[in-house]
């Protein structure tokens, strides 16, 4: 009634070379390294603005020095997460509306929230410190134009 099949089936699994695999770790590693390398160029950005508006060149406005000390401190984590290799710096934007540094901190706030999450779930102390001391910066500038809009 029915003919055989005489070719495989596209359903079986094909003799594949051995592919290597990451471990669970491996990823969390990189996914993490991800995430405050995104948060460093958001930080550098913010950086940069800081000593735009103060006038200065040497980084001497408060959140300038605060915020160039948090971006060597992620750049160390990044390179800790990446077997020693320093993450690339970009090239601040030229754009300095205001509202385009609330966009950056309220970024900057997201992505140490994500950074937290991949830190939490590899058990990464260190990592899980700086984020949450990052978040906490970020947000302070988001409450005080939500207190002041109110």
């Amino acid at each position: 009634m029915y003919e055989p099949i005489r070719t495989k089936s596209v359903h079986t699994m094909a003799a594949a070379p051995e592919v290597p695999h990451r471990s669970r770790e491996e990823e969390l590693d990189i996914r993490l390294a991800g995430q405050l390398t995104a948060l460093l160029t958001v930080t550098d950005e913010l950086h940069a603005r800081a000593v735009r508006d103060a006038g200065s060149t040497d980084g001497g406005a408060p959140d300038g020095a605060a915020l160039a000390a948090a971006a060597e401190r992620i750049a160390e984590q990044v390179a800790r997460l990446s077997g020693g290799h320093y993450p690339l710096r970009a090239e601040p934007s030229d754009d300095s509306s205001p509202s385009r540094t609330e966009a950056l901190q309220q970024r900057a706030h997201t992505l140490a929230g994500n950074a937290l999450a991949v830190a939490t779930s590899r058990g990464d102390a260190a990592a899980m410190a700086l984020t949450a001391e990052r978040m906490e910066a970020h947000a302070a500038p988001l409450r005080d134009r939500d207190l002041a809009t109110a």
